[in-house]
């Protein structure tokens, strides 16, 4: 899948989660990587919205 809105951060397995000590982990929930909003995985599922978007532009 080669568009503009496949990176982790549009991904519905993108999770960010805040420490106590204020430290964020950003990560894929379904494969329990470490990642970044702007890696691309071949995994990548969109979020609903982004498939919305995705659909109008078409």
């Amino acid at each position: 899948m080669n568009n503009r809105y496949h990176c982790c951060a549009t991904c519905k397995h993108f999770r960010i989660d805040i420490k106590e000590n204020r430290r964020k982990r950003i990560y894929c929930g379904r494969l329990g990587f470490d990642t970044k909003p702007t890696y691309q995985f071949d995994c990548w599922e969109p979020k609903e919205r982004v498939k919305r978007v995705m659909e109008k532009e078409s």
